[in-house]
């Protein structure tokens, strides 16, 4: 195993842990794992999976991040695709200075952007990754969702060997292509969702879908393109606009959990459907997505994830997700330790 450890610098003020969990959502992610103090994930790069660890010294003004990368090919030359990735995964150059200062004249929702301030918004480091993730939380609780995700990896992602169990990288789409129905459906999977992602996988491995081309296209036109894939609805079109494309005023109003977070906030008695959402978010239209994520962390506060002065309950409550009807191990931990 070679390794390769290096500084990172985020756009302050930034804190790991409200932007991994925002990232995590659920502590059953065995993909982005945290251990309250060192992030984790393995990364299928071209020229084999690393087991990337980041931990964070100084305040959220002054944030420093170290990153340790571990794999058989783990040298400087990784470090720019590493980079990349997490600067995706952890919104580490995005500068909220803008939304702050509007936050800090309302009511509303000023305390709840003070709250969590250096959150930093993540996308998933591929749009394949963000519509897999989709397509596995539809019509499911999102802890099942994350689970499957999780199986999914284990199934099919790339290893990395070390510690008491190897961990996978989230699989390739050439990997998914040579799946079967019948494999994902012993995985968890619907008929329907693993008949999606096979064809998903098929058509980009295959070189007739590019997801990463969406990025140009304005919201309407990438809406439309996703809406011709099969199994993509309007909460997952609008679910990969904000985490897989990084549109930041996108506010999912299919997702049930976050119509129930947005009631609450609110304090309106409901139910919400989704024109109802999108008048409530009025006000906040051109940052949609980050109350989203806001109102994702306070959730997971009262869950007892996530650390805050505010008093926590004992348990989650479950949700629905969307209503789309088709959704090296001892050095690592040395890494972490230091």
């Amino acid at each position: 195993m070679s390794r390769l450890t290096y500084p990172l610098e985020p756009v302050p003020p930034f804190r790991l842990d409200l932007a991994v969990w925002v990232l995590r959502r659920r502590p059953e992610n065995a993909i982005d794992r945290w251990d309250g103090r060192c992030y984790r994930r393995a990364l299928a790069l071209e020229g084999g999976p690393v087991e990337v660890a980041v931990t964070k010294t100084g305040p959220p003004e002054a944030p420093r991040l170290r990153v340790a990368v571990e794999g058989e090919r783990a040298g400087p030359g990784t470090r720019p695709a590493v980079t990349a990735a997490l600067e995706r995964l952890l919104g580490l150059r995005i500068d909220l200075s803008e939304f702050e200062r509007f936050a800090s004249r309302d009511a509303r929702l000023g305390p709840l952007a003070q709250r969590f301030r250096g959150m930093k918004p993540p996308r998933f480091p591929t749009v394949f990754e963000c519509v897999v993730n989709a397509i596995a939380c539809q019509q499911v609780t999102l802890t099942l969702g994350v689970r499957l995700v999780g199986r999914l990896a284990e199934a099919y992602g790339l290893a990395m060997s070390g510690g008491d169990a190897p961990v996978h990288a989230f699989p390739q789409p050439e990997e998914l292509a040579r799946s079967k129905p019948e494999e994902l459906r012993t995985l968890g999977f619907s008929r329907q969702k693993a008949r999606a992602l096979i064809e998903l996988s098929s058509a980009i491995a295959g070189g007739h879908l590019n997801l990463e081309a969406l990025a140009s296209e304005s919201d309407g036109a990438a809406l439309d393109r996703l809406s011709r894939v099969r199994g993509v609805g309007r909460w997952t079109g609008e679910y990969v606009l904000l985490r897989g494309l990084g549109r930041l005023h996108v506010f999912p109003g299919d997702d049930v959990g976050a119509r129930n977070n947005l009631l609450r906030w609110l304090g309106l008695t409901g139910p919400l459907n989704y024109d109802g959402v999108r008048r409530a978010v009025t006000p906040w239209s051109a940052y949609g997505g980050l109350v989203y994520f806001h109102l994702l962390l306070d959730r997971l506060v009262e869950a007892g994830y996530v650390k805050s002065k505010r008093r926590a309950t004992p348990a989650l409550k479950e949700a629905g997700t969307n209503d789309d009807g088709n959704p090296l191990e001892a050095s690592i931990r040395e890494a972490c330790s230091r």
